[in-house]
């Protein structure tokens, strides 16, 4: 299919604003059920999973972060969540997610980049110790073949700043 003239071809099966909706909400339900190995698989080869540290920090391995994980090692933070001898999860830690709905940023369908904003509440508990946690996340999606993939996922946490316990499992 063509565009109007002199623009170039509008990919057929291109994701809609539901779509990128559906796919933030359904990310987050994967991580709510421990579903991990299945959310591992949203995230692009050179994906980012970013937990700023301050308020407007610039990206980049030069700054401490709260999280600044590549594929690989957000891979070997799911295998230590799922090995019984893992002592922060001899009682395994459970979370759930609260979303306001996802709001579209940008939807470039030609540069196949797509970036939502999605206000957020966090419970995580274990045994008789909950926390929660408010912020927003931002994700930087794009298309591999038919499924979109996660590139960069940046959580901004209202207190980034403040003494945080120890998060266990993914805002």
């Amino acid at each position: 299919m063509r565009g109007p003239a002199g623009e170039r071809p509008v990919p057929v099966n291109a994701p809609t604003p539901e779509d990128l909706v559906q796919f933030v909400y359904d990310e987050a339900r994967l991580i709510d059920e421990k579903r991990l190995d299945e959310w591992y698989e949203l995230f692009a080869p050179d994906a980012l999973y970013w937990m700023p540290l301050t308020r407007g920090q610039p990206e980049g391995e030069g700054h401490t972060s709260l999280f600044h994980e590549d594929k690989l090692l957000l891979k070997v933070r799911i295998e230590r969540l799922k090995r019984p001898q893992s002592y922060s999860q001899n009682q395994p830690s459970f979370c759930q997610h609260v979303l306001q709905r996802p709001q579209v940023l940008s939807l470039d369908i030609e540069a196949n980049e797509f970036i939502l904003r999605t206000p957020f509440l966090y419970a995580e508990s274990r045994l008789d110790d909950q926390f929660v946690l408010a912020g927003v996340a931002r994700h930087h999606l794009t298309r591999i073949g038919e499924h979109l993939r996660i590139k960069l996922k940046k959580i901004e946490l209202l207190n980034c700043d403040a003494a945080l316990p120890s998060i266990q499992l993914f805002p």
